[in-house]
């Protein structure tokens, strides 16, 4: 919901109304998670996605009928539904969507909120009580506004990241160059530490390509515990980097997380192919991702089975 709420600012300005429908259960391998969110205005727009495609033109209709209404409404597709087929729900899942007919202002305050906020609701069709979730916004903390830091702050915000970029040269932290960025801090790392104040579910990059602003960074962020720490640079400056932290006191178990180089090997070139596989692996730390290819990885039938043999 909070990645949409651009969105329902705009529709606002506009003077247009709008439901909404979240997915409140999945069985199978549904296409989005619980808590998926489509937006649908009284002129025709829609925004976010509850299936990928599969029944969004069905639930607009369900919208349309909840702002007639008046009525909420739990609406289920599955694959043994003749409904379901009809719009196209092949996929092997069943989602349960409940559908309402405007925004409620609880629900709003829960996605503007900047710390951890849970907000429950008693379903209509009385099938039992959903909570909404809504975790304090995910933090990017970029040392220099190189380049390539340009289309990964662009990556980080559209991923509802929070996106930090600090510099010391004040002509490259602009807001020019860098109109997606929350917030733009110049100065050193150790002049501007406080303002910064890394947590540990903090994701940190790199870029700077200089020792001088590179390593009191990474410092910093390994002080803090920050959940992701990456640093651009070939293996052999990687392999300097390594030694001069452990030289400055870093614990071996640190330096060894060091993700250097950064990122997920893509094969790209270009600066928004690397700031792609910068945030390919910041996403992939974060959900304990893989990265191998999904077509490499076991279905999760077959992993069941291969465990039952062991």
């Amino acid at each position: 919901m909070r990645e949409l709420l651009p969105t329902v600012d705009q529709w606002r300005s506009d003077g247009v109304g709008f439901g909404r429908a979240v997915v409140v259960r999945t069985f199978g391998s549904a296409p989005r998670q619980v808590g998926a969110v489509l937006l649908a205005s009284d002129d025709g727009r829609i925004a976010g996605s509850v299936s990928g495609g599969c029944v969004e033109g069905a639930v607009v209709k369900e919208i349309e009928k909840a702002r007639r209404t008046g009525q909420s409404a739990v609406v289920r597709y599955g694959i043994t539904d003749e409904q379901a087929w009809s719009v196209g729900l092949a996929c092997g899942s069943t989602i349960e969507v409940l559908v309402e007919p405007e925004l409620r202002p609880e629900v709003e305050a829960g996605a503007r909120a900047s710390d951890d906020r849970v907000v429950p609701l008693a379903l209509p069709d009385g099938s039992g009580e959903f909570a909404e979730v809504f975790p304090s916004p995910r933090r990017l903390v970029v040392y220099g506004a190189v380049e390539i830091a340009r289309p990964l702050v662009r990556l980080a915000h559209e991923l509802g990241y929070r996106v930090v970029v600090v510099d010391a040269r004040a002509s490259f932290a602009t807001a020019e160059r860098f109109p997606q960025a929350d917030e733009l801090i110049v100065g050193w790392p150790d002049e501007v530490s406080e303002r910064v104040c890394l947590a540990q579910s903090d994701a940190v990059a790199v870029l700077a390509h200089d020792p001088k602003l590179d390593d009191p960074a990474l410092l910093q962020a390994f002080a803090a515990g920050c959940r992701y720490v990456g640093a651009l640079g070939s293996r052999k400056t990687q392999d300097e980097r390594r030694d001069r932290l452990s030289a400055a006191g870093v614990v071996p178990a640190d330096v060894a997380r060091l993700h250097g180089p950064i990122g997920l090997d893509l094969g790209g070139r270009e600066p928004a192919e690397t700031a792609l596989a910068i945030m390919a692996e910041v996403v992939a730390d974060r959900y304990g991702g893989s990265a191998i290819l999904l077509r490499s990885r076991p279905s999760t039938a077959a992993a069941r089975e291969a465990a039952g043999t062991r």
